[in-house]
């Protein structure tokens, strides 16, 4: 019975430390996602940021809609401080995971310094065959504030 466990665990370890950089595990959680692709855009690191969004991404600000290229431009010149992610609800069908959350973080988007406040955020992964990516985003902190 021990050595299945061992077994077991030294499989999943195995899987898991064998995931390519900057890909997102074929069955993690909508928070275990949220988590990988907050702490990508904290890291700053542009490539790895890339993998994590699908082709047809598209965000949503309160100054307009933005591509995958122009989300990845924007997040390129962003100063991301510290967060803290909240609330955090996700809800799964088929190859969709949706999340919703509140994020706490000193932000510079578009050139404007963002106070550090609450804010609620929407980010939709869809399972692709490079693993899941995000696909769609709402920022819900107003730039204009």
């Amino acid at each position: 019975m021990m050595r299945s466990r061992y077994a077991f665990v030294a499989l999943a370890l195995a899987l898991i430390l064998g995931q390519p950089a900057g890909v997102m595990a074929q069955n993690a959680s909508g928070e275990e996602l949220l988590r990988q692709l907050w702490a990508a855009i904290e890291s700053g690191d542009a490539s790895r940021e890339a993998k994590l969004y699908a082709k047809a991404f598209q965000s949503i600000h309160d100054d307009g809609g933005r591509d995958r290229a122009q989300e990845l431009e924007l997040i390129k010149k962003a100063k991301i401080g510290d967060y803290t992610l909240s609330d955090i609800k996700t809800t799964e069908q088929g190859p969709v995971i949706v999340t919703t959350y509140f994020v706490e973080v000193a932000e510079t988007l578009a050139g404007k310094r963002l106070p550090k406040r609450k804010a609620a955020r929407m980010t939709v992964f869809l399972k692709t065959d490079d693993g899941w990516q995000a696909i769609a985003h709402a920022n819900l902190n107003p730039l204009s504030k």
